[in-house]
């Protein structure tokens, strides 16, 4: 992606201080800037990209919510947000890795995250192609055609 294309995607000011977001971004566009400033931020650019890798790492990530699914593991929210009333703060690596960390929800998360971080490394309108492909599908077939 070329300095003015990032400068289109990017906003104005950065939505990630001290390794939070400032603020929670408006849409996919703007979510995806963030997650991209934020590997930015912790190194994951520092080395020239490869798009193969990364499309491999979005499906190491379904493979992982394909078995975490097989396993039963979901995410047990009620007690990780038990633990604010226990005074403990919600982002405790504890709370988290004991209650979320590797659950089905967890990877999915991790789903989009990668491919947010993609679109915005490469300056795709993602909510523009979204919205295009939703457009293109409402005017198709059952099962656009195909058996299943």
């Amino acid at each position: 992606m070329n300095n003015e294309q990032k400068d289109q995607l990017l906003p104005s000011a950065s939505l990630v201080q001290n390794g939070l977001l400032a603020e929670v971004p408006a849409g996919l566009n703007d979510l995806a800037c963030a997650i991209y400033e934020r590997n930015v931020e912790k190194g994951f650019y520092e080395k020239p990209k490869n798009i193969g890798e990364m499309l491999c790492l979005i499906h190491s990530e379904v493979s992982e919510a394909l078995e975490a699914d097989r396993k039963d593991h979901y995410a047990n929210l009620p007690m990780f947000e038990s633990f604010n009333d226990w005074n403990r703060p919600k982002s405790d690596a504890f709370s988290f890795e004991s209650n979320i960390k590797n659950t089905f929800e967890d990877e999915m998360a991790d789903i989009i995250i990668r491919v947010l971080d993609l679109c915005a490394f490469k300056g795709i309108d993602i909510e523009k192609h979204i919205s295009l492909k939703m457009q293109y599908n409402a005017a198709r077939e059952k099962y656009h055609g195909k058996k299943y």
